[in-house]
């Protein structure tokens, strides 16, 4: 069971994320969007969107170093243990938390707003319900486990695993001896890589990084004469019914 579980479910979730995204790009490009409901409200979203986005790029950057940094390199470099333990728990905890009140906005928001809910599709369903799942799963483990709780050492095991699973090496024992809330953590991460490509979180994909090393636009002032501005409607009425009297 382990290696189905493992094994099999982590690269059958890659797979369909992989298609899935070819198949998205080739029949909805039109829907490659964020599908924004900003129109229909803005005043939460105002809160709401940069709490999320700013807590899932610190979450995102902290499970990146944790899971694909070995804990060698990080000693190599005169980052003890200790250390690293420190910042990650609690600007996991801090950034965990920014996360999960953002998204509790942005549910609240499309639930309570009867223009946005009616705007709410299966996807974004099934989307926000496994955003706050995961982040209960993972505020739980940094927060229950690791800042509360007695530790866990996810870089020795979970780490590995996560590892070995894109060098085609994966050690399914690894996770059938990490606690329950890290397994169903791990196997949730998976499970909305799967459904990330049926969801509004393929914009994730659009982002408009261009725009950072892009030419200025250059503005230049107008030579010559000022233009002509025109004229009132009232002279531009009175003058067209002066000339059909005429």
């Amino acid at each position: 069971m382990s290696i189905v579980i493992w094994i099999v479910l982590p690269y059958l979730c890659l797979t369909v994320f992989v298609i899935g995204h070819v198949w998205r790009w080739r029949h909805d490009q039109f829907g490659w969007t964020t599908h924004t409901s900003q129109l229909l409200e803005s005043r939460i979203l105002r809160l709401a969107s940069p709490l999320f986005h700013l807590g899932a790029f610190g979450v995102i950057g902290g499970h990146a170093i944790g899971l694909l940094i070995p804990a060698g390199w990080t000693e190599a470099v005169g980052v003890s243990e200790h250390a690293y333990h420190v910042v990650a728990v609690w600007g996991g905890a801090f950034t965990g938390a920014m996360m999960c009140a953002g998204l509790a906005l942005l549910i609240a928001r499309r639930r309570l707003t009867p223009r946005v809910f009616r705007g709410t599709t299966v996807a974004d369903k099934a989307l926000f319900a496994t955003l706050g799942t995961m982040a209960l799963l993972g505020m739980t483990a940094t927060v229950g486990v690791n800042l509360i709780g007695p530790g866990f050492d996810y870089r020795e095991s979970l780490a590995v695993w996560f590892r070995g699973v894109f060098w085609l090496h994966p050690e399914p024992h690894l996770m059938v001896e990490a606690p329950l809330v890290y397994q169903a953590h791990a196997l949730g991460g998976f499970l909305l890589l799967a459904l990330w490509p049926f969801t509004r979180l393929v914009h994730v994909w659009s982002a408009p990084l261009a725009y950072l090393w892009r030419p200025y636009v250059i503005y230049r002032s107008r030579v010559g004469a000022p233009p002509v501005p025109m004229p009132p409607p009232a002279v531009v009425r009175r003058a067209s019914a002066h000339g059909t009297n005429r």
